[in-house]
């Protein structure tokens, strides 16, 4: 054997070898990281976890100053917008996620 008889050998058994990796990998999906189920179970527990330490600090605020439940209602109240503020921050880092993906396979298409 030549040392161009090789070299051809081997380029092909390589092309061989990358086409059988290529053949096993299965298509990513731009959804992959998260489902929608999971998505907004966390959204549900980013909203309720806000609004029950909000009102835990209220309630403890008013245990021990004496007070009507002025720190409840505002803390709990504070607690829903964080929880809606990080909720939206959520969703928007699923939606850049999204894009991205989509991006990535219409170049790898075209």
């Amino acid at each position: 054997m030549t040392d161009d008889d090789q070299k051809q050998r081997m380029a092909q058994l390589e092309a061989k070898i990358d086409a059988a990796k290529k053949a096993k990998q299965p298509e990513t999906r731009a959804d992959a990281d998260y489902s929608g189920g999971e998505l907004a179970w966390r959204m549900v527990i980013e909203m309720v976890s806000g609004l029950g330490i909000g009102f835990g600090i209220g309630y403890g605020l008013d245990s021990l100053f004496g007070t009507l439940p002025i720190f409840l209602v505002l803390f709990t109240l504070l607690g829903l917008v964080a929880g809606v503020k990080v909720m939206l921050r959520s969703a928007q880092q699923a939606q850049e996620k999204q894009t991205a993906a989509e991006a990535t396979d219409k170049d790898e298409r075209d």
